[in-house]
This record gives C-alpha cells, sequence and structure tokens, in this order.
C-alpha cells in the first residue's frame, strides 16, 4: 500500500457506521492522511463496538509514544501474522480492527505512476491491527494500528504490483463479528488473507499523492 488515504465525511462513510453498528462523530475526517497521522478506528473491547483514534504506526517509541521511524510499520504484511515473534502476530490474535477509508493511493513503483482507489457505492473497510499503549507519565491510554497488507491482485499488474490492502465486505455481518470479536480462532480467517477483486473498484489516475490531483480519466476494474 503506497501509504495515503482519505476518510469523507459523506453518506458512504455515513452507510460503513450503520453497517458496523457505530457513529459517525467520533470518526476524524480528511482528505489526506500519512503515515503517522492520528486515524479512527472501530474495535471491540468489553462486549461492545467502539470507534477512536489511534496512530497509523503500529510500532511506538516507547518512551515518547511517537511513531518508531526506524521500522515502517504503518502497515502489517499477510506472511507477518503467523509468525511467532513478529510484531503482528500478537495484535491479530487479539487486537483486530476495521479501519474506516472513503479512498486510497497505489503506486506502481516507478515514482510516477499513481492511482486513486474507491470501491463502487461504498466505504472502504480496511482490516487492521492495533494496540494499546499507556503513556508513563499521564496515564493515558493511547492506540496505533496499521492496516494489512495481502499479495496483489492479478488485475493490480499496472496499478501496484507488490501488494493490495485488505478491504472486509461489510455485507458478510458473520466475518465482521469474527474480525471484531478479540476471541475468534484466526484459523477462521485465513480465507481472507488471500486476495480477491469482490466488488467493482473505481480508479483515477493522480498526479503528486500528497495533492490527490487527476492526471486522466478515471475507469473500473470489475470482479470477473
Amino acid at each position: 500500500m503506497c501509504g495515503r488515504f482519505q476518510l469523507k465525511n459523506d453518506s458512504k462513510s455515513e452507510g460503513l457506521a450503520k453497517a458496523l453498528g457505530v457513529s459517525t462523530a467520533d470518526f476524524r475526517y480528511s482528505d489526506d492522511i500519512a503515515p503517522g497521522s492520528g486515524i479512527s478506528f472501530i474495535y471491540h473491547k468489553n462486549g461492545s463496538r467502539r470507534v477512536d483514534i489511534a496512530t497509523w504506526w503500529l510500532l511506538l517509541d516507547r518512551a515518547t509514544l511517537k511513531p518508531n521511524y526506524k521500522y515502517a510499520s504503518f502497515n502489517s504484511r499477510w506472511d507477518k501474522l503467523n509468525k511467532k515473534g513478529s510484531l503482528a502476530y500478537a495484535p491479530y490474535r487479539k487486537t483486530r480492527c476495521i479501519i474506516p477509508a472513503s479512498a486510497f493511493i497505489e503506486g506502481r513503483g516507478d515514482k510516477k505512476t499513481y492511482h486513486k482507489i474507491e470501491l463502487q457505492d461504498q466505504a472502504i473497510a480496511f482490516g487492521g491491527l492495533y494496540k494499546e499503549h499507556i503513556h508513563q507519565e499521564t496515564g493515558e491510554m493511547v492506540y496505533s494500528a496499521s492496516i494489512i497488507t495481502l499479495p496483489a491482485l492479478s488485475e493490480w499488474k499496472d496499478i501496484h504490483p507488490k501488494s493490495t490492502p485488505l478491504m472486509l465486505p461489510l455485507e458478510d455481518r458473520g466475518l465482521i463479528e469474527s474480525w471484531l470479536n478479540p476471541d475468534t480462532d484466526t484459523n477462521s480467517l485465513e480465507s481472507q488473507l488471500i486476495p480477491s477483486l469482490w466488488t467493482p473498484q473505481h480508479l483515477t489516475p493522480i498526479g503528486k499523492p500528497g495533492q490527490w490531483n487527476p492526471t486522466g480519466e478515471s475507469f473500473t476494474i470489475s470482479p470477473a
């Protein structure tokens, strides 16, 4: 994943919140979210679903609780989720979350070809992980989070040939419940770690990722 996304205050994000049973009142909206920023995330704790704000960088410096930039941890690779000792191993088992988004950016890797990607007629529910941290001085609870990335879609060979973010289908209520439930056996989630084009994606060529400026005609990639 290129490392930028948006969350807009619109009917799509309202639909996502309704499907997940949470309020948009606590969403943090932005037209340009970069790694290290504060992001909204949805999780299940003590019998209820909640919305909170996390730093989009799973590994924080212990002393400052700021992103530890020595290690890029805004994404968590699928092949690290079941590797004991990895940063993602424990969160994948107990602190999974959903990160809401309206669109995100992917680059081909040549530092000049980028696309804005949206799902047709719905917001995006990124499958993510989060961690809890206690501020040493204030005792405040601080959260950090990452987005899980999967192998690239075959349809993405000219978009981003290395990976694709995990996007969960909101209409599958059983899956959403299992994903957010910290007691779920992760063996039942393995099918979600296989990349799949399950709904049409709307793509727009853009220039600089931070500006989101369209440079060409939009097009749609649809499931076969």
